[in-house]
Protein backbone atom coordinates (compact mmCIF):
# COMPACT_ATOMS: atom_id res chain seq x y z
CA UNK A 1 0.00 0.00 0.00
CA UNK A 2 1.30 3.27 -1.22
CA UNK A 3 1.50 5.83 1.53
CA UNK A 4 0.09 9.65 0.83
CA UNK A 5 -0.21 12.93 2.34
CA UNK A 6 -3.32 13.02 1.45
CA UNK A 7 -5.57 10.26 1.27
CA UNK A 8 -8.88 11.73 -0.19
CA UNK A 9 -6.83 12.71 -3.32
CA UNK A 10 -6.78 10.40 -6.13
CA UNK A 11 -3.69 12.31 -7.70
CA UNK A 12 -0.37 10.21 -7.06
CA UNK A 13 1.76 10.26 -4.13
CA UNK A 14 4.97 12.51 -6.61
CA UNK A 15 1.89 15.25 -7.03
CA UNK A 16 0.73 15.01 -3.84
CA UNK A 17 4.22 15.38 -1.95
CA UNK A 18 5.00 18.27 -4.66
CA UNK A 19 2.21 19.67 -3.32
CA UNK A 20 2.56 19.03 0.89
CA UNK A 21 6.07 20.50 0.35
CA UNK A 22 5.25 23.58 -1.45
CA UNK A 23 2.35 24.18 1.21
CA UNK A 24 5.16 23.94 4.01
CA UNK A 25 7.91 25.16 2.62
CA UNK A 26 8.10 28.37 4.29
CA UNK A 27 7.94 26.58 8.23
CA UNK A 28 9.93 23.78 6.96
CA UNK A 29 13.18 24.76 8.16
CA UNK A 30 12.09 25.92 11.36
CA UNK A 31 10.25 22.69 12.37
CA UNK A 32 13.06 20.32 10.33
CA UNK A 33 14.89 21.95 13.31
CA UNK A 34 12.73 22.19 16.39
CA UNK A 35 11.09 18.83 15.85
CA UNK A 36 14.30 16.54 15.67
CA UNK A 37 16.08 18.57 18.59
CA UNK A 38 18.58 19.99 16.26
CA UNK A 39 19.77 16.62 16.15
CA UNK A 40 19.32 16.70 12.31
CA UNK A 41 22.09 19.28 11.81
CA UNK A 42 24.31 16.48 13.26
CA UNK A 43 23.39 13.80 11.44
CA UNK A 44 23.90 15.70 8.07
CA UNK A 45 27.72 16.52 9.41
CA UNK A 46 28.72 12.73 9.79
CA UNK A 47 27.23 11.92 6.54
CA UNK A 48 28.99 14.21 4.76
CA UNK A 49 32.22 12.91 6.14
CA UNK A 50 31.72 9.69 4.59
CA UNK A 51 32.69 11.34 1.17
CA UNK A 52 35.79 13.32 2.93
CA UNK A 53 38.36 10.73 1.60
CA UNK A 54 36.89 10.78 -2.30
CA UNK A 55 36.77 14.40 -2.57
CA UNK A 56 34.14 15.09 -4.73
CA UNK A 57 34.13 17.92 -7.55
CA UNK A 58 30.48 17.44 -8.72
CA UNK A 59 27.88 16.60 -5.99
CA UNK A 60 24.32 16.25 -6.52
CA UNK A 61 21.96 16.46 -3.38
CA UNK A 62 18.73 14.51 -4.72
CA UNK A 63 14.80 15.89 -3.12
CA UNK A 64 17.41 19.19 -1.92
CA UNK A 65 14.40 21.09 -0.61
CA UNK A 66 15.56 24.05 0.77
CA UNK A 67 19.27 23.16 0.65
CA UNK A 68 20.11 22.11 4.24
CA UNK A 69 22.45 19.30 3.20
CA UNK A 70 24.35 20.62 0.05
CA UNK A 71 25.54 23.95 2.04
CA UNK A 72 26.86 21.14 4.63
CA UNK A 73 28.21 19.46 1.71
CA UNK A 74 30.20 22.94 0.84
CA UNK A 75 32.67 21.74 3.60
CA UNK A 76 34.03 18.66 1.06
CA UNK A 77 35.41 22.23 -1.08
CA UNK A 78 33.68 20.60 -4.66
CA UNK A 79 33.76 22.64 -7.43
CA UNK A 80 29.80 22.54 -7.84
CA UNK A 81 26.92 21.08 -5.71
CA UNK A 82 23.42 20.85 -7.68
CA UNK A 83 20.39 20.27 -5.98
CA UNK A 84 17.21 19.12 -7.89
CA UNK A 85 13.31 18.94 -5.92
CA UNK A 86 9.86 18.60 -7.55
CA UNK A 87 8.68 21.20 -5.25
CA UNK A 88 8.97 25.05 -6.33
CA UNK A 89 7.63 25.90 -3.49
CA UNK A 90 11.32 24.24 -1.07
CA UNK A 91 13.09 25.92 -4.34
CA UNK A 92 12.41 29.65 -4.41
CA UNK A 93 13.02 29.16 -0.18
CA UNK A 94 16.25 27.33 -0.71
CA UNK A 95 17.98 30.13 -3.52
CA UNK A 96 16.56 32.85 -1.32
CA UNK A 97 18.53 31.07 1.27
CA UNK A 98 21.77 30.97 -0.89
CA UNK A 99 21.78 34.80 -2.70
CA UNK A 100 21.43 35.51 0.97
CA UNK A 101 24.46 33.72 1.74
CA UNK A 102 26.39 34.59 -1.24
CA UNK A 103 26.57 30.56 -2.23
CA UNK A 104 24.53 30.50 -5.60
CA UNK A 105 27.29 30.60 -7.62
CA UNK A 106 28.34 27.21 -5.84
CA UNK A 107 25.13 26.08 -5.49
CA UNK A 108 22.87 25.70 -8.00
CA UNK A 109 19.12 24.41 -7.25
CA UNK A 110 17.23 23.12 -10.20
CA UNK A 111 13.56 21.84 -10.49
CA UNK A 112 13.17 17.85 -11.84
CA UNK A 113 11.95 14.69 -10.82
CA UNK A 114 14.30 12.60 -8.62
CA UNK A 115 12.91 9.33 -10.28
CA UNK A 116 13.81 10.71 -13.94
CA UNK A 117 17.13 12.94 -13.35
CA UNK A 118 17.77 15.13 -16.31
CA UNK A 119 21.63 14.23 -16.17
CA UNK A 120 23.87 12.07 -18.40
CA UNK A 121 25.20 8.76 -17.49
CA UNK A 122 28.20 8.77 -15.17
CA UNK A 123 28.20 12.77 -14.11
CA UNK A 124 28.54 13.06 -10.68
CA UNK A 125 31.69 12.14 -8.39
CA UNK A 126 28.93 11.93 -5.33
CA UNK A 127 25.13 12.18 -4.81
CA UNK A 128 23.46 12.45 -1.40
CA UNK A 129 19.50 12.78 -0.41
CA UNK A 130 18.35 13.26 3.49
CA UNK A 131 15.01 12.05 4.11
CA UNK A 132 14.20 12.53 0.78
CA UNK A 133 13.93 8.82 -0.75
CA UNK A 134 10.79 7.65 1.43
CA UNK A 135 9.16 10.40 -0.60
CA UNK A 136 9.95 8.94 -3.93
CA UNK A 137 6.40 7.17 -5.72
CA UNK A 138 9.06 4.27 -7.19
CA UNK A 139 11.98 3.85 -4.50
CA UNK A 140 13.60 1.48 -6.97
CA UNK A 141 13.25 3.70 -9.71
CA UNK A 142 15.04 6.72 -8.03
CA UNK A 143 17.83 4.44 -6.54
CA UNK A 144 17.70 3.21 -9.95
CA UNK A 145 18.73 6.76 -11.76
CA UNK A 146 20.82 7.73 -9.07
CA UNK A 147 23.13 4.74 -9.73
CA UNK A 148 23.09 5.30 -13.41
CA UNK A 149 24.26 9.34 -13.01
CA UNK A 150 26.61 8.66 -10.45
CA UNK A 151 30.37 8.00 -12.33
CA UNK A 152 32.15 4.61 -11.50
CA UNK A 153 33.24 4.75 -8.01
CA UNK A 154 31.67 7.28 -7.04
CA UNK A 155 29.72 7.14 -3.82
CA UNK A 156 26.10 7.35 -2.73
CA UNK A 157 25.00 8.56 0.88
CA UNK A 158 21.34 8.48 1.91
CA UNK A 159 19.86 10.09 5.19
CA UNK A 160 16.37 8.43 5.84
CA UNK A 161 14.53 8.03 8.70
CA UNK A 162 13.87 4.65 10.90
CA UNK A 163 12.13 2.79 13.21
CA UNK A 164 14.45 2.19 16.47
CA UNK A 165 14.14 -0.94 18.01
CA UNK A 166 15.24 -0.61 21.41
CA UNK A 167 13.12 -0.74 24.34
CA UNK A 168 12.42 1.64 25.74
CA UNK A 169 13.64 4.37 23.46
CA UNK A 170 11.37 2.96 20.87
CA UNK A 171 8.48 3.72 22.84
CA UNK A 172 9.26 7.32 23.45
CA UNK A 173 9.87 7.88 20.35
CA UNK A 174 6.91 6.35 18.87
CA UNK A 175 4.69 8.22 21.05
CA UNK A 176 6.50 11.38 20.18
CA UNK A 177 6.33 11.16 16.23
CA UNK A 178 2.55 9.51 16.15
CA UNK A 179 0.73 11.94 18.93
CA UNK A 180 3.66 15.04 19.30
CA UNK A 181 5.33 15.79 16.45
CA UNK A 182 2.07 15.57 13.46
CA UNK A 183 -0.14 18.10 16.22
CA UNK A 184 3.32 20.59 16.30
CA UNK A 185 3.69 20.69 12.94
CA UNK A 186 0.11 21.02 12.06
CA UNK A 187 -0.20 24.25 14.12
CA UNK A 188 2.96 25.71 13.12
CA UNK A 189 2.51 24.70 9.20
CA UNK A 190 -1.07 25.23 8.94
CA UNK A 191 -1.19 21.78 6.51
CA UNK A 192 -3.15 19.25 8.37
CA UNK A 193 -1.58 16.43 6.68
CA UNK A 194 2.21 16.87 6.12
CA UNK A 195 3.59 16.22 10.22
CA UNK A 196 0.38 12.65 10.03
CA UNK A 197 2.47 12.17 6.70
CA UNK A 198 5.70 12.13 8.05
CA UNK A 199 5.73 8.92 10.53
CA UNK A 200 3.10 7.25 8.62
CA UNK A 201 5.59 7.25 5.84
CA UNK A 202 8.53 6.24 7.89
CA UNK A 203 6.67 2.94 9.38
CA UNK A 204 6.42 2.00 5.40
CA UNK A 205 9.45 2.88 4.49
CA UNK A 206 11.48 -0.63 4.14
CA UNK A 207 14.48 0.59 6.32
CA UNK A 208 17.77 -1.44 7.66
CA UNK A 209 18.26 -4.43 6.12
CA UNK A 210 15.88 -4.43 3.53
CA UNK A 211 17.25 -1.25 2.08
CA UNK A 212 20.97 -3.09 1.84
CA UNK A 213 19.08 -5.93 -0.01
CA UNK A 214 17.35 -3.20 -2.17
CA UNK A 215 21.00 -1.32 -2.96
CA UNK A 216 22.85 -4.14 -3.80
CA UNK A 217 19.86 -5.69 -6.02
CA UNK A 218 19.98 -2.71 -8.16
CA UNK A 219 23.85 -2.67 -8.67
CA UNK A 220 25.57 -0.70 -5.44
CA UNK A 221 28.76 -2.18 -4.20
CA UNK A 222 30.10 -2.17 -0.44
CA UNK A 223 26.42 -0.88 0.89
CA UNK A 224 26.92 0.18 4.22
CA UNK A 225 24.35 0.89 7.08
CA UNK A 226 25.15 2.83 10.38
CA UNK A 227 22.14 3.25 12.25
CA UNK A 228 22.31 7.09 14.53
CA UNK A 229 20.68 8.45 17.93
CA UNK A 230 19.39 5.23 19.11
CA UNK A 231 17.84 4.37 15.19
CA UNK A 232 15.64 7.43 14.60
CA UNK A 233 17.59 7.52 11.72
CA UNK A 234 19.65 5.61 9.51
CA UNK A 235 23.12 6.48 7.27
CA UNK A 236 23.62 4.30 3.64
CA UNK A 237 26.55 4.47 1.57
CA UNK A 238 27.16 2.58 -1.82
CA UNK A 239 29.13 2.78 -4.18
CA UNK A 240 29.08 2.62 -8.41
Amino acid sequence: MTVVPYKEDRSGKKEQVARMFDNISGHYDFLNHFLSLGIDTVWRKKAIRELSALHPKLILDVATGTGDFAVEALRLHPDKIIGIDISEGMLEIGRKKMRKRGLDSRIELQSGDSEKLPFEENKFDAIIVAFGVRNFENLEKGLGEMLRVLRPGGKMVVLEFSKPTVFPFRHLYHFYFRFVLPKIGRWVSRDSSAYTYLPESVEAFPDGKEFLGILSRLGFKNTAWTSLTFGISSLYTGIK
